[in-house]
């Protein structure tokens, strides 16, 4: 079991702070598009977002696994992709307190701030604009969720399947809890922003090692030899 090996429980540290940070996000997500409509309509936009985040991580997790096999530019892609997801993390991370009260209102259909109503001061939308808006963004931070999983677990795949499979019930059973979570004590946010800006970046240069090892001969340092790799 490499998860009882220094290595092996970094990388289920590492993991288990991803699948916090992308799961809350995830969820704030889906509170900010279901926010704008009424109680009942609410409840079902946030039941369909949640099992379609769920599901989209079942399918990219067994697309994924697959896909990072295949060569070491692929990893190079992965890790870009990430530094991407950092980005994007990094501006939602700014996004208002009022919007970040009304998302986890409406997921937790509960009124947090006693003024008489939830998510009151949300844009007013239709259900099916939520739920376009949920599924939409429940392809990209799914994919996200799962390349960020299988690259702080590349080399052991008992983390990854604990990873995955925490990923799957954070967001089935925990959203509203984690959304709630990261809204309360934001510098969780940044932790998990900081442990997938590092994923990203030994990901990016570990494919570019694999890839072309003689320019890039200097990382053999960090990685060893190219055919000593994840061992």
């Amino acid at each position: 079991m490499e998860i009882f090996t220094a290595a092996g429980f970094s990388a289920l540290l590492q993991v288990i702070a991803i699948d916090l940070v992308l799961a809350g996000d995830n969820a704030i997500v889906i509170g900010l598009a279901a926010a704008g409509l009424p109680s009942e309509q609410r409840k079902k936009a946030i039941l369909i977002g949640i099992i379609a985040a769920t599901v989209l991580r079942i399918f990219f997790a067994l697309v994924t696994q697959q896909l990072l096999q295949i060569g070491p530019i692929l990893l190079v892609g992965g890790g870009l992709l990430l530094l991407y997801v950092c980005w994007k993390m990094w501006r939602e991370l700014r996004t208002s307190h009022q919007d970040e009260h009304e998302a986890t209102e409406a997921l937790g259909d509960t009124d947090y701030n006693a003024d008489g109503t939830v998510a009151k001061a949300a844009n007013k939308k239709s259900l099916g604009q939520a739920v376009w808006q949920i599924v939409i963004a429940d392809v990209s931070m799914s994919l996200d969720n799962v390349l960020a999983v299988a690259g702080a677990a590349m080399d052991h795949p008992t983390v990854l399947i604990i990873g995955l499979a925490l990923s799957i019930a954070l967001m089935g059973f925990a959203a509203s809890f984690i959304a709630r979570l990261l809204h309360k004590h934001r510098w969780i946010a940044y932790v998990g922003l900081a442990v997938i800006l590092y994923v990203a970046i030994e990901m990016t240069l570990k494919g570019a090692y694999g890839q072309w090892p003689e320019q890039l001969s200097f990382l053999s340092a960090w990685f060893g030899a190219p055919g000593q790799m994840g061992h």
